[in-house]
């Protein structure tokens, strides 16, 4: 018999009763075996019970006998036996038993029956204490015959029948039975019932309604699961139920204190499910006390493990979504379909149909890759492409190929271990934005600053791909606060060993796919770690090279045009005294430590200011007509732009490991680059226009405009500096600000430019001066260049060159102005003035004042940032300027093809190390993070204790 119940959208639970048919009232509806039967209830005797509407469904257990209780409770038993040994096949990882927990609320003498057959099957109780007879008794026998002589049956005696309790513990259980059930005629049945219940004490749990809280009653709940376990069995195998039990309701401090107490000893395949499951819910507590009590990671996790946790990634998250996008483009590739575009959205992906076999369905190591190369980009090689046999120089199509064939076999890749697990499980937790778990997964992976400058990029890369707001804020907020966590841990590093800590930011990391730190934050934009004093000395340091820091300008340019004045005392080297000894040596040494990056800086400057020069005196100074023949000076400005276009060209597509795209993507993004594209562009388009009589005139308007852009570029020498360089990012920002500006203030020129030509010339079809008078006078008039004889009526001067004859008009003859509606336009211009020198030029105004104050708050991060890039750029350029340059790559060649001679430069950015000298700066660096973890740890607890005092106070 079943009750309908009442509409619940997101009903989770049904409860079921299990009453005796022959005591409850009941009609010939309810009898017919059909479904749903209908019950009624009108006049019911005193001797029956009508069935209770707050249950979802009722089986009545028919045993015969009418008006008598307890027919059903073996039925009940049985059926509660059963059920504790079913599985749920939930929780993620695998399934578990149905818990199974009897709750005692009152109850009369025969609920002890009911009582004591589900205790004889190892089924636990919950009592309410102070509810009601039955419960009270069972609660009053524990008390107080707890203390009598009897002790806890065994096993065995249980097997072989238990003894029979003493004469005294039984006369005080009927002293007991006898107060709660006065009216009772088989008395010595009640008190055979109370002793076998208290021989099962064990899964008998009491709880107090008015001393425990209703937050608390959860945790009866599982430690009455829990000890029920630990009286079946103290194997930890039978404690793995109640663990995943634990883990589904989230109480650590359960598990903790009931089933990791010392009491039990856990092995590695106990936990192993467990530990996805708490991997999977996001569960960091139970993570951690897992690994804390015998669960080793390495052998924990395999590929196998980590695509199944990819797998388990959440649909509506941004990371799934893209997963599924190379998901679909691998299969596509298999099934001879086109590649997949970036702009299909997640509906489209999930209905692409799939036609490969079962293995080539699911995410593998490949699509997990695909994503960390597409989020990354350029500073990491590519993960997990050596379990795969991938190649780093391998192109997609190829691995997609070789992916396929690699999936219709046996992959035996899946059961290797992950080389980095803690680092692995860490991406994982970062691109699901679980903040918690990736902090943990943080501390407990090496390489601390470099780990939190990689969570700090994949978060901002995730951050302009999200759509959501909140997620959007959150994953921002999370990347700051790995952004401080590398800068806290490198700030102790720093404090601890000076010298360590530069070999920690351009150390090369096997285990973030070579990158270094250095490139790490540049690549997550981490100004902020830039801004410290560690970064900045190491950029010093390889700013002036082997020279004193102290060195003057002026000698290092007096040197520059004098080279015999390296050999002598005017600059000043760190390392004379150890190179004075050998003389070959130290002239060598001096040479080469003579070409510094400042070196190289401070040549750019005269190169750029010489080129402008000669650019000036050949744009100005000669026939331009002559297209026949170049002069000298042409030739080498364009001998020397060739050059250039060869040095940017070194710098960009021969450096790195990354796809020709990606290069050419990462080399625009910078605003000097394109201007330098800008310049060579125009140079060579004027060059091919002064080539022919018919377009030379236009060449020369190209070679003005190349000239500007020319010498706009002379700006960038100023990033260096640490007033002017900030003052740079503030003119970039506001032409930002300008752009956003310019779309209010050509719509409002719009509106007042066509309504006051409308009203002044009734006809003029020519298409210049409609411009003119629609733009070019508003504009002018918004800095005071307004003409009122050719607006105002009262000031109009006479014109005699005017017509009002369209044909003449059409034919090129000046329209006159039209005075019908004169008045209005004097109107208009008061509002367009009024609109546009008060409203909008104040409105841009505030928009450079807030610029400029944002800018100049962080100016000395912006400019420390910027001064990295500079250094940077200029370290890999030869230290001879354009047309000279040819000779520094013509030494570069010798000594690298012929002689090979490793470069000493290249270790200034990038520094591999290997074995012990590796497995120290591992560990130090770990001690590091470990203080700063004890630190941030001790004003925890002494902030939480300090707030308990001041609660205690209250």
């Amino acid at each position: 018999m079943r009750r309908r119940p009442p509409p619940c959208p997101r009903r989770k639970s049904s409860l079921w009763a299990w009453p005796p048919g022959g005591w409850c009232t009941t009609d010939s509806s309810s009898s017919t075996h059909s479904f749903p039967a209908r019950y009624y209830v009108q006049n019911t005797s005193r001797d029956s019970c009508c069935l209770d509407n707050n249950y979802q469904a009722f089986l009545l257990v028919d045993d015969g006998s009418v008006g008598r209780r307890g027919g059903e409770m073996v039925f009940r038993a049985k059926m509660e036996d059963y059920i504790s040994h079913q599985r749920t096949g939930i929780w993620g990882s695998g399934s578990i038993d149905v818990p199974v927990l009897c709750m005692l609320i009152s109850g009369d003498a025969a609920m002890l029956e009911r009582v004591d057959l589900s205790l004889k099957k190892a089924t636990p109780w919950l009592v309410l204490n102070g509810s009601g007879p039955a419960a009270d008794l069972i609660c009053e026998l524990l008390d107080a015959l707890s203390a009598g002589p009897m002790s806890p049956p065994s096993p065995q005696s249980e097997a072989e029948g238990s003894k029979s309790p003493s004469a005294e513990l039984r006369d005080r259980a009927r002293e007991r039975v006898r107060r709660h059930f006065t009216a009772e005629a088989d008395l010595e049945k009640l008190v055979d019932r109370a002793l076998s219940i208290y021989q099962n004490r064990d899964l008998i749990t009491v709880f107090h309604g008015e001393q425990e809280s209703s937050d608390d009653f959860d945790t009866v709940l599982l430690k009455a699961l829990v000890r029920a376990s630990k009286r079946v069995s103290s194997d930890a195998s039978e404690y793995t139920e109640e663990l995943k039990l634990a883990v589904a309701w989230n109480r650590v401090d359960i598990a903790k204190s009931e089933l990791f107490n010392g009491g039990i000893q856990w092995k590695y395949e106990d936990l192993e499910d467990s530990m996805t499951d708490a991997l999977i819910n996001d569960k960091p507590q139970f993570v951690r006390l897992f690994t804390e009590n015998g669960l080793n990671i390495l052998d924990y996790l395999t590929y196998r493990r980590l695509e199944g946790l990819y797998r388990s990634l959440s649909d509506s998250s941004l990371a799934y979504t893209l997963l599924q996008r190379r998901l679909t483009e691998r299969q596509g590739l298999a099934g001879s379909l086109p590649t997949v575009p970036c702009s299909l959205d997640r509906a489209s992906l999930l209905k692409s149909p799939i036609s490969e076999p079962s293995s080539a369905k699911e995410l593998s190591l490949y699509e997990m890759s695909r994503l960390l190369w597409d989020i990354l980009g350029d500073v990491c090689e590519p993960f997990y492409y050596s379990p795969l046999k991938l190649d780093q120089s391998t192109s997609t199509r190829r691995a997609l190929k070789h992916m396929k064939k690699l999936l219709l076999e046996e992959c035996t890749y899946k059961e290797q271990r992950c080389l980095s697990p803690w680092a692995s499980l860490f991406i994982w937790a970062v691109l699901q934005n679980r903040s918690e778990m990736a902090v943990y997964f943080w501390e407990m992976a090496g390489e601390s600053v470099l780990s939190a400058l990689a969570g700090c990029k994949i978060l901002r890369e995730l951050s302009k791909l999200e759509s959501e707001t909140e997620t959007k804020l959150s994953m921002k907020e999370l990347s700051q606060k790995f952004e401080n966590l590398a800068l806290d841990v490198f700030s102790e590093c720093y404090q601890s060993s000076e010298r360590r800590s530069f070999t920690l930011l351009i150390r090369k990391s096997p285990v973030w796919g070579g990158a270094t730190c250095l490139q790490m934050a540049t690549a997550a934009d981490a100004r902020l770690f830039f801004s410290h004093d560690g970064v900045q000395s190491l950029l010093s340091q390889i700013w002036w090279g082997d020279m004193e820091r102290s060195t003057k300008v002026w000698k290092l340019v007096l040197t520059f045009f004098l080279p015999p004045l390296i050999y002598t005392n005017l600059i000043t080297f760190r390392l004379r005294k150890k190179l004075i000894q050998e003389n070959v040596q130290y002239v060598m040494r001096r040479f080469s430590s003579s070409l510094c990056t400042i070196v190289s800086f401070q040549i750019s400057p005269f190169s750029l200011s010489a080129n402008l020069l000669l650019y000036q005196s050949n744009f100005q100074n000669r026939n331009w007509k002559d297209t026949e023949k170049m002069v000298t000076k042409e030739s080498f400005l364009t001998l020397r732009l060739c050059l250039s276009v060869c040095l940017s060209v070194s710098q960009t597509f021969f450096v790195g490991s990354n796809t020709i795209y990606q290069r050419m993507s990462l080399y625009i993004q910078d605003m000097w680059n394109k201007c330098d594209i800008l310049a060579i562009s125009l140079f060579a388009l004027g060059m091919c226009c002064r080539m022919f009589p018919w377009s030379y005139e236009f060449g020369r308007a190209v070679f003005a405009v190349d000239y500007m852009v020319f010498t706009l570029r002379l700006i960038h020498i100023f990033a260096i500096h640490k007033q002017l360089g900030p003052k740079i990012i503030i003119v970039g920002n506001m032409m930002k600000d300008i752009f956003f500006f310019l779309f209010f203030l050509a719509v409002w020129l719009m509106a007042y430019g066509v309504a006051n030509q409308a009203l002044l010339y009734s006809y003029d079809p020519r298409p210049n001066w409609i411009f003119r008078r629609v733009f070019y006078r508003p504009y002018l008039h918004i800095f005071g260049q307004i003409p009122i004889h050719e607006m105002d009526a009262d000031k109009l001067e006479e014109r005699i060159q005017c017509t009002n004859n369209a044909t003449l008009i059409e034919a090129g003859a000046e329209p006159c102005m039209s005075t019908y509606a004169n008045w209005l336009v004097v109107i208009l211009l008061v509002i367009y003035l009024l609109v546009t020198n008060i409203l909008l030029v104040n409105l841009l105004i505030a928009m450079f004042s807030h610029t400029f104050s944002k800018v100049q708050e962080n100016s000395d991060t912006y400019w420390k940032f910027q001064r990295y890039k500079l250094i940077l750029e200029y370290h890999s350029r030869p230290c001879l300027a354009p047309p000279f340059i040819i000779i520094s790559h013509l030494h570069l060649f010798i000594k690298r093809r012929i002689r090979r001679i490793p470069s000493v430069k290249i270790k200034h950015f990038v520094l591999e190390i290997h074995g012990r000298q590796a497995s120290k700066l591992n560990m130090w660096e770990a001690i590091q993070k470990e203080n700063i973890l004890s630190a941030q740890n001790k004003r925890e607890r002494e902030s939480d204790s300090e707030r308990l005092k001041r609660t205690s106070v209250k």
